[in-house]
């Protein structure tokens, strides 16, 4: 027989790993003195060490270890818990390729540019959120087209929503989608307009609100949230829509003035061309700080995207 000391080296296991299977009732040892409590093994059980080992390599818990060995699972059981566990590693290779393809992205931002970039971008999935918007339509998605269109907008809208009684719930969204060909006017009758064309595009600035805030001030919106996706008018000056989170999107943090939004957008193109993905449709803006002075700005950009 061998000493629990013995028995833990020879089956490359602590002491104290012994101890616990024991407890649980994994691993008993052939004898315990009664006088003085010392565990003592035979040279037969380390194989069903071996196999616990085993399977714990595997990523069985030792619930199910004990459950295997002792053949409470049947053998498509068995088979069914490693096709899972198959699939679950799979997916975490995955998961860890991608990271490392991010970490070799960003090892080619700091050779490049010689700095640590300050744009970190997350992917991840955004809610769907309610809002109380006015649109309009701008000559391109350039900056300097969206910007003389976008702050009247939200100008209005705020103007608006206090003279309803309503108060925003949260920060400040706006989306874009593509204006149609004969696009002429607004839909939030802020008196910006567009020849349409290609490049044009519509606005939509939009702040988060409740269902209760427009129900209290009398907004007829056949029960007060909109459509997914389609704005609806209120009667109070403005539209309400239910704006469906993005399922997955780069987002980056852009301190300052959106006039300056450019070099941020670009190297969020970048990330997103570096790290394996494609846009999948115009980018977000969620406003999380906007007070008077706009060099304190603080945007978050959220572009749809998928894996190229």
């Amino acid at each position: 027989m061998f000493t629990i000391g013995d028995f833990a080296r020879y089956g490359r296991v602590s002491a104290r790993m012994l101890r616990h299977y024991d407890a649980i009732g994994l691993l008993r040892p052939a004898r315990t003195d009664p006088v003085s409590g010392y565990r003592f093994y035979e040279a037969a059980q380390l194989a069903r060490l071996n196999r616990i080992i085993a399977l714990k390599d595997l990523g069985f818990s030792l619930q199910q270890v004990g459950a295997i060995l002792d053949e409470q699972v049947s053998v498509p059981e068995l088979r069914g818990m490693l096709r899972l566990r198959q699939a679950e590693l799979e997916a975490a290779l995955t998961a860890a390729g991608a990271r490392l393809a991010q970490v070799e992205a960003r090892l080619r931002t700091i050779e490049s540019e010689g700095r640590m970039s300050a744009d970190d971008v997350v992917v991840k999935r955004t809610e769907t959120v309610l809002l109380a918007e006015l649109s309009g339509i701008a000559a391109s998605y350039g900056p300097e087209d969206i910007g003389p269109v976008i702050q009247p907008l939200y100008d209005e809208l705020c103007r608006r929503l206090a003279a309803a009684g309503v108060t925003p719930a949260g920060p400040g969204l706006a989306y874009y989608e593509d204006a149609p060909e004969e696009s002429t006017g607004n839909t939030g009758n802020t008196g910006s307009t567009s020849d349409g064309g290609s490049d044009a595009v519509v606005v939509h600035a939009g702040m988060v609100v409740t269902p209760e805030a427009l129900a209290k001030a009398g907004a007829k919106t056949d029960g007060g949230s909109g459509r997914s996706g389609t704005p609806t008018p209120t009667g109070l000056g403005f539209d309400v829509v239910t704006l469906p989170g993005l399922d997955c999107a780069a987002t980056v943090v852009h301190h300052g003035p959106m006039s300056r939004i450019l070099p941020t957008a670009q190297n969020l193109a970048r990330w997103i061309d570096a790290n394996g993905y494609r846009s999948a449709g115009y980018a977000r803006e969620l406003y999380l700080e906007c007070p008077p002075d706009q060099e304190k700005w603080i945007t978050e950009i959220q572009e749809p995207v998928v894996r190229a």
